[in-house]
């Protein structure tokens, strides 16, 4: 920690590590459906998402589970600031195909 109260205390995260915790709140999101489709998502395709996609994918994370996942079965309809291509994969990703991975984080 640095002696200059006006040095900013928020060091830049390692990408790695901010893959890690976004996977880690993919899993946690509090609503089962919602776990399982973003953290198998994270899972599958979170390291092969461009910094803007993970900041996407962030940006999700933030929203309501009950709201985003409305969003991804189409229930209803997504505000413009939060539809984008991530949204738009994971409207498209086949989470049950992954079912024999369990209902947890792989890692």
């Amino acid at each position: 920690m640095s002696d200059n109260p006006f040095s900013d205390p928020n060091t830049p995260i390692d990408p790695q590590d901010r893959l890690k915790r976004l996977t880690f709140r993919a899993w946690r999101r509090g609503f089962k459906e919602a776990d399982l489709i973003m953290g198998r998502f994270a899972d599958s395709r979170l390291h092969d998402l461009s910094p803007e996609e993970v900041d996407e994918f962030e940006r999700l994370l933030d929203a309501p589970d009950t709201e985003v996942y409305a969003w991804i079965c189409g229930t209803i309809d997504t505000p413009p600031n939060y539809d984008g291509p991530v949204l738009d994969a994971l409207k498209a990703f086949d989470f049950e195909a992954l079912a024999d991975q369990g209902d947890g984080p792989s890692s």
